[in-house]
Order: structure tokens, then C-alpha cells, then sequence
């Protein structure tokens, strides 16, 4: 389908964008890469009459490797995220999850804070900032703010982010230990059935640290922390995944689709986290 007219806006920097968002208030949008939101246009499942796309915005690119933390800016794509060098060495999961979303074309134009910016319970990277805990830099006409990505999300497609507001920046500690990101899905470019986001750090034969979390199992990303606590002071044997698997079965609360029923997307669920827990675990 064709989407309804809009009219569209490019502007150079942050302040043009807030004095656009106050103009024009609930009949605006900011686009990033667009593949979320450009579909729902086409089928008339969004009316945007103004369209503010961000690519010319100075300042939103780039990523960042600090002594101890990370930051990707906003229109950092995800191929970018597979490019980095410095990146792979501070979070390699990073990488690992971007090859698993959609295909090259997509991974070339969709950038990291479309992915997480606009809450749709089915992208890949909500559930992975909530693993590193992330943080997520917001700027509107009152200043900057920092929310938790394990805050962020509030329900479908709805988030603590403003509608004035933009997100510019996305920043979480630099990884230590094994990590996994797996994804089962119905087909090559479609959203996940299950995915599981997993980082463990080991000391001296025991898992010291764990953060786990799950996407497109609820109406929102899962970080579970009884699930990572299952795993803690153990050594990652069956009895420990298992336990973790219990406790993150108790946390989501999925819905049966296209995808397929519940009980099935249950089963996929401990599937997928008890390959990712056990790969992570040969990595630490």
C-alpha cells in the first residue's frame, strides 16, 4: 500500500529536530532507519503527517570504547556493529546478535537506536541492552536524561521515552566472561520466535556473575534476575540451567500467534536459553 501524505522533514541537528517535535507535537514522528516505522505507514497502521528523519542529525553516529564503558550513538547501524573491531573486543555479543538480524540490506540501514527506541517487543537489541544493562540517553526541550534499558520498556510499542523527546546514545560497561545470543526463528529475515541474551563471568570453577534475558516471549523484553541468581555460586551444570530455565519460564508471558501456541513458544523458550547458557558457559 501507499502510505497517507505526509510531509518530510531532515534537519541538520538536535535543536531543529525538539523546535519540529514541539511544532508539530502528536501529528510528528522521528525516523531512524525506517523499517519499522515505514511498513506500519504503508499499511495505514500509523498516520504520520510529519515525518522527521534523522540521518543528516550531527552527533547521533558512532561508537565509542572507553576504559570501562561503551557508548553507540543513536544511527549507528547494525553493520557498523559488526565492523568494529574495538567493539567485538569489548562486547562480542554485540556482533554475534547483529549477523542474526534480518539480512545485509536491513542490517545496512537499521540502526541501534531505531532498534530499541520504539519498543516493539519483537527486536533483537531491547532485550540485549537489558542484558548489559544499558543505559539510554533521551534529550528534550527540558535537558538530558539517562533510563535504564531494563526500565525502559512499559508495555507494546509503549516506552518511558517522551514523545519530545529523542534517543541520542546508547552506553553500558564493557563486557567481561562468555556471552551468547540465540535466536530461533521461522525464517531468514523474520523476527525471533525466542532469542536469548546471555553473559556469564567464571571464577575459579563457578559462575560469579550472570544476565540473562529473553525477547518476543512478552509484551515487553524479559531481563530476568532470578534466572542469572540460578546460575550464580554454581557451575553452570544441568541441575543450574535447568533452575535458570524454571525462573525465566516463570517471567515471560508469551502469546500465541502466527508464530505458533503457547506451549510451544514455552518449549522453544527453555530451547533456546539452555543453548545460550551453555555456549556462553564454554566461552567464559
Amino acid at each position: 500500500m501507499i502510505p497517507a501524505a505526509f510531509e518530510y522533514h531532515r534537519p541538520k541537528d538536535i535543536p531543529a529536530v525538539l523546535a519540529l517535535l514541539e511544532e508539530h507535537g502528536d501529528d510528528a514522528r522521528v525516523m531512524a532507519g525506517g523499517h519499522s516505522l515505514i511498513p506500519m505507514m504503508k499499511l495505514r497502521m500509523a498516520d504520520i503527517p510529519h515525518l522527521i528523519d534523522l540521518q543528516d542529525v550531527d552527533g547521533l553516529g558512532g561508537i565509542a570504547i572507553g576504559e570501562d564503558t561503551v557508548r553507540i550513538g543513536a544511527m549507528t547501524t547494525q553493520a557498523d556493529l559488526i565492523d568494529h573491531d574495538g567493539l567485538f573486543a569489548a562486547a562480542p555479543i554485540l556482533r554475534e546478535a547483529a549477523f542474526q538480524i534480518a539480512d545485509p540490506q536491513v542490517r545496512y540501514m537499521g540502526t541501534v537506536g531505531g532498534n530499541v527506541a520504539n519498543g516493539d517487543p519483537g527486536n533483537d537489541m531491547p532485550g540485549l541492552m537489558q542484558c548489559l544493562d544499558a543505559q539510554f540517553t533521551l534529550v528534550g526541550p527540558d535537558g538530558e536524561r539517562r533510563v535504564p534499558a531494563r526500565d525502559f520498556y512499559e508495555a507494546a510499542y509503549m516506552t518511558a521515552r517522551a514523545d519530545e523527546e529523542v534517543l541520542t546514545a546508547v552506553t553500558f560497561p564493557r563486557q567481561a566472561g562468555g556471552y551468547a545470543y540465540e535466536k530461533q526463528k521461522r525464517k531468514i529475515g523474520d523476527y525471533a520466535t525466542a532469542a536469548a541474551a546471555v553473559q556469564l563471568v567464571k571464577d575459579g570453577g563457578a559462575c560469579a556473575e550472570a544476565s540473562i534475558a529473553m525477547t518476543n516471549l512478552s509484551d515487553t523484553p524479559i531481563w530476568s534476575e532470578a534466572a542469572g541468581a540460578a546460575l550464580v555460586g554454581t557451575g553452570v551444570d544441568g541441575a543450574a540451567i535447568k533452575d535458570a530455565v524454571t525462573a525465566m519460564l516463570g517471567d515471560i508471558d508469551p502469546s500465541e500467534d502466527n508464530r505458533g501456541p503457547v506451549a510451544f513458544k514455552r518449549h522453544v523458550a527453555g530451547v533456546i536459553l539452555t543453548r545460550a547458557i551453555e555456549r556462553a558457559w564454554s566461552r567464559a
